[in-house]
């Protein structure tokens, strides 16, 4: 038994204390940078395919920080393991940026392009938007009547998750919708939806990228919202809205209920060309 006057007991008591308050500051931090993350991770999306969650990426990225924030308070016996892209730094560099970590000191660089606090109020589709933080390791709230799976029917209509960034104007960054709301209800395609769809010409063809499918209510809720409804760029007649058949509308209600529930579904796979 550890007494209350054991000096790691006394700190780590304090630590609990402090710590709702440090959390809160080191959200505000990730907060000022999180324009670069999203806008990075939709680049990413865009180029490699719908396959990409940026959202994930995200939040990967956001916990890697904190682990090479360690670096700050080493002892010099225990070391952060790198990333495998790291480990091909120049010893050279590697050995000013632990020299500068264990100082607490940044690595000063200087980059052309936007200040951490600039707004992105004037980039490509956001005109008219309000401006937008994630919040870090903020739960999605998944309760209410959207996530009611009884509210799927045999008339419940969707769009494609393609379609509607281009209905709220974000068509050249499709992956933005989903980090910007992640509290609308998606739903991945798997290989026989993708048959299905293809077939009634909602889509092409798309080989192994993802495609979701969106609840039209909720886009149009969302159109209707003050975010959205002053815009310029928004385009309802985009999205093309359709029903699906009934076994398709009762796989989503399944996805619905385990999301609700806090089960996580992993992405379909589709079978090798």
């Amino acid at each position: 038994t550890r007494s209350f006057t054991d000096p790691s007991v006394s700190m780590d008591l304090l630590r609990a204390v402090l710590q709702p308050s440090i959390n809160e500051e080191i959200r505000g931090v990730f907060n000022k940078y999180m324009k670069f993350f999203q806008t990075a991770a939709i680049n990413v999306r865009d180029n490699v395919g719908e396959e990409v969650d940026p959202e994930q990426l995200i939040q990967e990225t956001c916990r890697s920080c904190l682990e090479q924030a360690k670096l700050l308070f080493s002892d010099g016996k225990r070391v952060v393991p790198r990333l495998p892209h790291e480990q091909a730094v120049p010893k050279r560099a590697r050995q000013m940026d632990e020299e500068l970590s264990r100082r607490g000191s940044p690595v000063p660089k200087k980059r052309k392009g936007r200040p951490p606090g600039q707004s992105l109020s004037n980039d490509r589709g956001v005109s008219g938007m309000a401006a937008w933080k994630l919040k870090v390791s903020e739960p999605v709230k998944r309760d209410g009547p959207k996530w009611d799976p009884s509210r799927l029917t045999e008339t419940t209509t969707f769009v494609l998750g393609s379609r509607a960034n281009k209905a709220l104007g974000m068509g050249g960054t499709r992956g933005r919708l989903y980090i910007k709301h992640p509290h609308l209800f998606k739903y991945a395609a798997d290989p026989q939806d993708k048959h299905w769809l293809t077939e009634q010409q909602h889509m092409r063809a798309i080989g192994g990228k993802m495609a979701y499918l969106l609840i039209e209510e909720d886009i149009r809720d969302l159109a209707a919202s003050e975010d959205y409804r002053d815009s310029v760029d928004l385009h309802l007649e985009e999205l093309k809205p359709f029903i699906p058949p009934a076994w398709m509308t009762e796989k989503m209600q399944k996805h619905m209920e385990t999301l609700r529930r806090g089960g996580d579904v992993p992405p379909p796979e589709d079978p090798p060309e």
